[in-house]
C-alpha cells in the first residue's frame, strides 16, 4: 500500500497552476493555424514572388495541417507543426530532402525593414512535423532582447540549408488575437 500526501499532492497541484498562468502572462505574441507558401502572387495582374517581409518562399506551394508557437517575453520560443508538405510536382507530400527548419519572428512594418528574430533549427521529419524550442536571436549566438510590443508580427516558418541558416520560408503562423496575452 503507497503512502499518499493530500498536501504534498495540493502543493503541486498549486505550482504546476502557477507555472501555467505565468507563461500565459509572459507571451509576447502567439500563433495558431498557418497559411502555407504559395511562391507566386499577383501584383497588378502579374505573377511575383511571394516574399514576405524580405524573405524569398519555397520554390513549390506547400501545405500544412496544423500550427501553433508561443513566443515569450523574454525571447523564448515554442512551435510546433503537422503535415508541412510539398502540394504540388512530382514530389507532392514530401518535405524534398529538406531536414531542419526555423521559425523568425518578425516585429514592426509590414515590409524587410521589420526586426527579425530566428530560433535555432530543429529536426523536421519525413510527415512534415516538427516542435522546436529555445530562445530567438538577431545574431545567432545570443539570446535577443525583444520590444516591449510585437506590432505587426508574422512567424515565418524557414528552410534550413546546409549553411544552418534559414532560408525561403514555407509556412506563415496566423496571429492568435483571440488569445488574450
Amino acid at each position: 500500500m503507497r503512502c499518499f500526501s493530500v498536501p504534498l499532492a495540493t502543493a503541486a497541484l498549486a505550482l504546476s497552476a502557477a507555472a501555467f498562468a505565468h507563461s500565459e502572462s509572459d507571451s509576447l505574441v502567439s500563433f495558431e493555424g498557418a497559411i502555407a507558401v504559395d511562391p507566386l502572387t499577383a501584383s497588378n495582374g502579374v505573377d511575383a514572388l511571394n516574399v514576405v517581409r524580405g524573405v524569398n518562399p519555397g520554390g513549390r506551394a506547400w501545405t500544412i495541417r496544423r500550427f501553433s508557437a508561443t513566443v515569450s517575453r523574454d525571447g523564448l520560443v515554442s512551435a510546433r507543426a503537422g503535415g508541412l508538405l510539398l502540394s504540388s510536382g512530382d514530389v507532392i507530400g514530401t518535405r524534398a530532402g529538406i531536414a531542419q527548419v526555423a521559425v523568425t519572428l518578425f516585429c514592426g512594418p509590414a515590409d524587410n525593414t521589420a526586426t527579425a528574430f530566428s530560433s535555432a533549427p530543429a529536426a523536421f521529419d519525413t510527415a512534415g512535423n516538427f516542435h522546436l524550442s529555445g530562445a530567438l536571436t538577431q545574431d545567432g549566438v545570443n539570446r535577443a532582447v525583444l520590444p516591449a510590443t510585437c506590432d505587426n508580427p508574422a512567424l515565418l516558418v524557414r528552410a534550413v540549408g546546409a549553411s544552418g541558416t534559414p532560408g525561403a520560408w514555407l509556412a506563415a503562423g496566423i496571429p492568435d488575437t483571440d488569445r488574450r496575452d
